[in-house]
């Protein structure tokens, strides 16, 4: 029979955080909690819901049915709770409180800092959490204020910037074409060291369509993280994509085969009910202004 009254939001944030540690203790260290106020968090959940949420194992804590069905909609409220937050600690007169922006991983670790770092100087009392990571974030959910995305926005109610074109080309570090030469040929390059992920994603499959002589390559280095695999080619340990304005900044890296290139679409979105909240406002306008810069660069380097 379940309890009458409506559990707390800190019951599904315990909730959360022991389906993601799989552990008692693990979740009271990220929450801050001890262990006792954690069991008594779920004990007090599983009371309200009428179920058990969690079985005991050689692994840990397991979820089950139950919990598993209850997941999506904690974390739609949590989500909801943290846009919340934001929302309550910006000032309508003035850029203060918290933006949260999701951005690709390379994006979000070598192009947003400097952007983000003028941007903190002009408005002092500006909070920014930035998630870097190419999952997407849903925006209409608000897991997110604003986004940096490579494709083009389908859902309604979003303001989107279009801001260009964002070429990826072939590069390797001096270092390796000093011990491996250069290929002068796509077919060349199956004599070489390759970096790539190590999972199909939708990118992979549109690279592979794109150009079929991937298909097949031997890749010498994987990764399922864009981060990693730069820092792979930096290292000297194969060829790889590279967005073209970031190579250019490293004299060390060299462009190979110029004919393969990749052009991947850029835009800044948010949702359209944010457009007057003063610092969804500046962040966005300051996002496009220096990714535009970022673009354009490119471009008239290319031309130069």
């Amino acid at each position: 029979m379940t309890s009458s009254s409506e559990p707390s939001w800190d019951f599904y944030r315990t909730f959360l955080a022991v389906l993601e540690h799989g552990s008692l203790s693990a979740a009271a260290r990220e929450l801050g909690l001890t262990q006792p106020t954690v069991g008594r968090h779920i004990d007090a959940l599983e009371e309200s819901v009428g179920a058990e949420l969690f079985t005991r194992s050689q692994q840990g804590l397991l979820p089950t049915d139950a919990a598993l069905v209850l997941k999506p909609y904690a974390e739609t409220l949590a989500s909801t709770t943290a846009a919340l937050l934001r929302a309550a600690s910006g000032s309508k007169d003035k850029v203060s409180g918290t933006v949260r922006i999701s951005a690709s991983e390379v994006i979000g670790t070598e192009v947003l800092p400097p952007i983000l770092a003028d941007l903190q100087v002009k408005y002092p009392e500006l909070v920014v959490e930035l998630s870097a990571s190419d999952a997407v974030e849903d925006l209409l959910q608000r897991e997110a204020d604003i986004a940096v995305r490579m494709v083009a926005p389908a859902q309604e109610a979003l303001l989107a910037r279009h801001i260009g074109v964002i070429s990826l080309g072939l590069f390797a570090h001096r270092s390796y074409i000093g011990r491996h030469g250069k290929p002068e040929t796509v077919e060349q390059l199956r004599l070489h060291k390759l970096i790539g992920f190590d999972r199909q994603t939708a990118y992979i499959r549109m690279m592979m369509k794109r150009y079929p002589f991937l298909d097949g390559v031997r890749l010498s280095f994987r990764s399922d993280h864009s981060t990693a695999l730069q820092n792979a080619l930096r290292a000297g340990i194969g060829i790889g994509f590279y967005q073209t304005p970031l190579a250019r900044r490293d004299a060390n890296l060299v462009h190979l085969l110029p004919e393969v290139e990749v052009a991947i679409d850029t835009w800044v979105v948010m949702h359209e009910n944010l457009k007057t909240s003063p610092r969804c406002r500046v962040t966005f306008d300051a996002l496009v202004t220096g990714l535009l810069d970022y673009v354009r660069g490119s471009e008239t380097e290319d031309r130069s």
